[in-house]
């Protein structure tokens, strides 16, 4: 169990994750073959040692077989920039959907928020119970491709207008594929942090005052439990030089969760304390502070995160969601997205 809040309640890590944050060096063997850092100074270094690889990178690695074109990236981001601004212009959703699991709720309900304007058969591409099989997701991936909506039809949204818009056979596949991801990796990290926000405020969060410290507070939810909580690096000789303890056959694996928590970089390290961010111009410039990534390997979304999950918080303040459970110690279990799991309901 480890303390993240002075709440009186608490999160218990899953075991692998616990193990990480009760090391006290900030370079470390994990196994045979993988080596982990949460130096601040060491962590910059290797981001910087060479550009990200295609497979390193979680929307835009190879698709249909192919590598994603950077024009073809590009207008991915700004179309899903675009239908994000949109979609969060439009009146929440009511209220019922937040209830419920989290942080699958709050996906869910982001994606009915920003996406539901996107037809049949497209609009099946984001939803979990199809994503979560891999039979259900071939099936809409072939009725996609199918889709016989002409280019320059009004209505959805721009992300399913590039697919809509592909002339070939590969290229309407890829934008299919990239569909997926992008709605899943800005909905699911967005949802991970609002809701591990709406845990670490605790009973706090029903102060008036609280509306206008989102900002901090969300702020302080990324340094203490950053859903983007290691960055993976494949091996090789760029690294070999950095550090004596890893070798070119060793992978890397970068841990901004452990550089949030150290006292070497922060004073009162487990405590919750949104006010560390008062007056801070621009958080992601503060030293041992990586919420997004480093220069040149940053999260393609990171100028919607944060103001999407202030939309969210917001419904959520609004709609008076609550924890119904567990009251006390929540679970932080070993995903790709580091999220507490509770249950939430709305106050009648």
């Amino acid at each position: 169990m480890a303390t993240a809040t002075a709440h009186s309640h608490s999160l218990v890590f899953a075991p692998r994750i616990q193990e990480l944050l009760a090391r006290d060096e900030k370079v470390f063997r994990i196994d045979p073959a993988k080596v982990g850092v949460s130096d601040s100074r060491l962590m910059a270094e290797i981001v910087a040692a060479r550009p990200v690889l295609s497979t390193e990178r979680s929307v835009y690695k190879p698709a249909a077989g192919s590598d994603i074109p950077h024009d073809s990236a590009t207008r991915t981001i700004r179309a899903l920039g675009r239908d994000a601004m949109a979609g969060i212009r439009k009146p929440p959703p009511p209220a019922r959907g937040m209830a419920g699991s989290w942080p699958y709720a709050g996906t869910s309900y982001l994606r009915r928020w920003l996406f539901s304007d996107d037809p049949l058969p497209v609009s099946l591409l984001s939803k979990r119970g199809v994503t979560r099989s891999d039979t259900l997701s071939r099936l809409v991936d072939r009725a996609v491709t199918a889709w016989p909506g002409p280019a320059g039809q009004d209505g959805g949204t721009a992300l399913a207008g590039l697919i809509r818009g592909a002339d070939e056979p590969l290229e309407r596949k890829q934008a299919i594929a990239m569909y997926r991801r992008a709605t899943a990796t800005l909905c699911d990290g967005v949802a991970a942090l609002t809701g591990n926000a709406l845990w670490l405020m605790g009973p706090e969060r029903d102060r008036p005052e609280c509306r206008a410290e989102l900002t901090d507070i969300l702020w302080e939810t990324l340094r203490l439990l950053p859903p983007a909580w290691m960055l993976y690096r494949n091996g090789g000789a760029a690294y070999t030089e950095l550090h004596p303890e890893i070798r070119p056959e060793d992978d890397v694996a970068l841990f901004p969760l452990l550089m949030h928590r150290h006292p070497d970089y922060w004073s009162d390290p487990l405590d919750f304390r949104p006010e560390r961010w008062d007056g801070v111009a621009d958080p992601e410039k503060t030293p041992g502070f990586m919420p997004f990534g480093f220069d040149g390997a940053r999260c393609w979304a990171k100028h919607l995160i944060v103001p999407l999950a202030e939309q969210l918080l917001t419904a959520a303040l609004d709609n008076r969601l609550v924890v119904h459970s567990p009251r006390q110690d929540a679970q932080v279990p070993l995903r790709s997205l580091l999220a507490v799991r509770f249950e939430a309901r709305v106050r009648a």
